[in-house]
């Protein structure tokens, strides 16, 4: 094919679409379009190794500047898409410029959800981490003795108290709901969670929310807790979840609802118009559901750029994440969205264990916490459609390896 594809979004889902383009040789020409001013990166170290200052910029790039050119991929930085023109094949930059495609793919990810300005989140010093400048604006915040408060227990909170905890902040972690991790994890993993946090000498503090933030000359300064509390605060990062980056999608006139609706090619409703990553709604076992991890992000682009290089090959998304807090690997296997019951196995090594998800009797996930044979185990028996024994799962003197047979 050789009519111009273009990419609106310049992430892992945007740039794995065009890398895979190009190692299945298709010469279509490329052109990406991407919000930053910096070529396309990973975005999981920014909040750990790059915060902690262990890894630089230039580590994080997916291909150096040279990459591009040499491949015929055009990138349009430090720019956005305004308007698609869907009958045209078109779109519309900010700026007035027109720029022509044959096919279009919106990887367009998402945005962290904000604290209201009534609230106090228009005040400075209130973050999220989402790219490269919240990673630096933290930077400069994050200094020993310095007093963080974090809005929301699920991973990107959790995580960002690991580092600040490991640079000597004092932290404070409030959760609204009765304990952390409340929609992505049993309460057997937030347990042992909680505790390596608190063993860290992080302060989690559940059923408490945000009453408001209290500034000095535009500057947080103190946070009042709906319990009645008030405590100093330096700096706040709110981590209490994502959006996807619909609306354009949206204002074209495309089938949308919490995220871009996509077939199993990750088409749109509109067959030459894609959606792929933390933005698109995709069908997974009779439901569907959208699946915010770089994992997915790779996996559904690649699967995209080999039906727009002419296969005919549906994406079977095999959910799996990973989160690293303080020595602590947790690595997921699977969804465990609707799950009625939870086996716990101890792992081998002190510390390590492995919390197994049930729906309706079916195994459907696997959290392992620094068990990585739980962890490898589950994902094989999830591929492979094979049911665990629960008797063996319960019984760490058993070995694994034995339900693979």
């Amino acid at each position: 094919m050789t009519g111009r594809l273009v990419i609106v979004g310049a992430g892992q889902a945007g740039f794995a679409l065009a890398a895979k383009l190009r190692a299945l040789k298709d010469e279509r020409p490329i052109t990406i379009v991407g919000l930053e001013n910096v070529i396309p990166y990973q975005r999981p170290p920014l909040s750990k190794k790059y915060l902690l200052g262990e890894m630089d910029f230039e580590r994080l790039t997916f291909r150096p500047h040279t990459w591009y050119p040499e491949n015929n991929v055009e990138l349009l930085l430090s720019t956005y898409v305004e308007e698609i023109d869907r009958k045209a094949k078109r779109i519309r930059m900010q700026d007035g410029a027109l720029l022509d495609y044959d096919t279009l793919a919106l990887a367009t990810g998402s945005t962290p959800r904000t604290l209201p300005a009534s609230v106090g989140g228009d005040l400075d010093g209130v973050y999220t981490v989402r790219d490269k400048r919240d990673a630096d604006l933290l930077a400069g915040e994050m200094r020993p003795g310095r007093r963080l408060l974090i809005i929301g227990g699920g991973y990107i909170g959790l995580e960002a108290a690991a580092v600040a905890r490991h640079l000597g902040l004092e932290v404070t972690l409030i959760e609204m709901a009765d304990r952390i991790l409340q929609r992505v994890a049993a309460k057997e993993t937030a347990d042992v969670m909680r505790a390596i946090h608190q063993a860290h000498g992080a302060v989690i503090r559940e059923n408490t929310g945000l009453h408001r933030l209290v500034g000095e000359n535009g500057k947080v300064r103190a946070a009042e807790l709906s319990d009645g509390n008030t405590i100093e605060v330096d700096f706040v990062i709110v981590g209490i979840g994502v959006t996807p980056n619909d609306q354009l999608a949206q204002d074209c006139g495309l089938d949308v609802g919490n995220g871009i609706i996509v077939d199993k090619f990750a088409r749109t409703s509109d067959p030459s118009v894609f959606a792929m990553g933390d933005c698109a709604m995709l069908p997974w076992k009779g439901r569907r559901i959208r699946l915010e991890s770089v994992q997915n992000a790779v996996d559904q682009a690649e699967a995209a750029a080999a039906v727009m290089a002419g296969g005919n090959t549906p994406y079977d998304a095999k959910p799996w994440f990973w989160s690293d807090q303080y020595d602590v690997k947790l690595q997921i296997a699977g969804f465990n969205m609707g799950y009625d019951e939870t086996l716990v196995r101890p792992g081998s090594r002190e510390g390590s264990l492995s919390v197994w998800y049930f729906r309706e009797g079916r195994f459907i996930a696997v959290d392992a916490i620094n068990d990585a044979k739980a962890y490898v185990t589950g994902k094989k028996l999830l591929e492979a459609g094979i049911e665990p024994a629960k008797a063996v799962l319960v019984d760490p003197t058993t070995d694994l390896k034995q339900m693979l047979a």
